[in-house]
């Protein structure tokens, strides 16, 4: 979900080649499931987004609340994305390139929020708790999630479940080489290793494995060797399976009906649909049915995402606060203009930190020995 790429047409000019194109509808796509976290974020959840708004979600959005639950469905969509985009990125590259590509793409956009965001909260008019400095340091090497640090981006449990694939994917293939038959058997062999790591109850295993994760990541990396031959019955095998354990651990996680005390009340087969629309979005990708949607504005909206991601959720909470509470208000005009502020201050980290520190950094780590 964090990567911003083109595709990568294979060197051999065979019929089962993508066509040399950008896939912008998945940059928009991306933007998309970005948008579905932060009206999760903002509207449908409890606990500290209640003290940005004065009174719970629910109050602020009676009827809304209850889809905006399910915006927290937007990180599938984004792992499944992310399998797609780091299966292309990796294929033809040399570890060190790929290395140099991921390093360079996430943490420029990802040390800049963090210290943003902590500087934020220590303004005397912010009500949210700062982190020490200490806690603050280790929350710059992407590492606090495992660590058990208290975090400075409520979202970058996503971001260590993202590290842990591109560490599998590069030792499994990019290292020895990517090529579909070391794809295929890096799907089946993960699909199963995750399967066996849920049953033998291992922290470990859990850790390493992701077994509640590994669904999505290998659907959409299937879902590229369907991009590269759409004939292709071991790829279209691994989307189904993907999609059908997927599924299964969503609902798992996500459907409360039996908690009387929930905030709102995910149905499971709301649960199921939402992870489908993730798959066949992808997929519609995939097949080159979305070709159509080449807008530039696409890329832009693609570029935009990561640093909206990162910023988005607890600097959102200030901006409510300061709109709602400050300034009176309504809550659909506070929840609008919040969205736009995060997408501005998107852009500006994209355009004064990413733009300038990303290819140094990417060129550092390549030409390192």
């Amino acid at each position: 979900m964090t990567v911003r790429e083109v595709t990568e047409t294979p060197r051999r000019p065979d019929r089962t080649a993508p066509r040399e194109t950008r896939l912008r509808a998945l940059d928009g796509l991306r933007l998309v499931a970005a948008l579905m976290v932060a009206a999760y974020h903002y509207g449908g959840r409890g606990g500290d987004v209640t003290a940005a708004w004065g009174s719970s979600p629910k109050d602020q959005f009676p009827t809304l609340h209850q889809y905006f639950s399910y915006g927290c469905l937007g990180v599938q969509v984004f792992f499944v994305i992310s399998g797609f985009v780091i299966c292309m990125s990796g294929w033809g590259r040399p570890l060190k390139s790929f290395f140099a590509s991921r390093a360079s793409r996430l943490l420029p956009a990802y040390w800049a929020a963090v210290l943003l965001v902590t500087a934020v909260f220590a303004l005397p008019v912010v009500a949210y708790k700062a982190l020490s400095p200490s806690d603050v340091l280790v929350n710059l090497t992407m590492l606090q999630y495992p660590l058990g640090v208290d975090r400075v981006l409520g979202v970058c449990w996503t971001l260590w479940a993202e590290v842990r694939f591109y560490a599998l994917f590069a030792l499994c293939v990019v290292l020895p080489g990517a090529s579909r038959r070391r794809v295929i058997l890096f799907c089946a062999g993960w699909t199963l290793a995750a399967a066996i790591a849920h049953a033998a109850h291992q922290p470990l295993l859990d850790v390493v494995l992701m077994p509640e994760y590994a669904p999505f990541f290998i659907g959409g990396v299937g879902l590229y060797l369907v991009h590269r031959d759409r004939r292709d019955v071991y790829a279209w095998g691994i989307v189904g399976v993907s999609f059908l354990i997927g599924q299964h651990y969503a609902v798992r996680g996500l459907w409360n009906a039996g908690d009387p005390n929930a905030f709102a009340h995910r149905s499971s087969a709301g649960i199921v649909l939402v992870v489908a629309l993730g798959f066949l979005a992808v997929a519609a990708i995939a097949l080159g049915w979305l070709n159509w949607a080449n807008w530039r504005w696409l890329t832009v909206a693609g570029a935009l995402t990561y640093p909206f991601y990162l910023v988005h959720e607890h600097l959102g909470w200030v901006v409510i606060h300061a709109l709602h509470i400050g300034l009176g208000l309504p809550s659909a005009e506070t929840f609008a203009l919040t969205v736009v502020s995060m997408l501005l201050l998107a852009w500006l980290l994209n355009r004064y930190v990413e733009k300038p520190l990303t290819p140094k950094l990417r060129s550092a780590l390549a030409k390192a020995r």
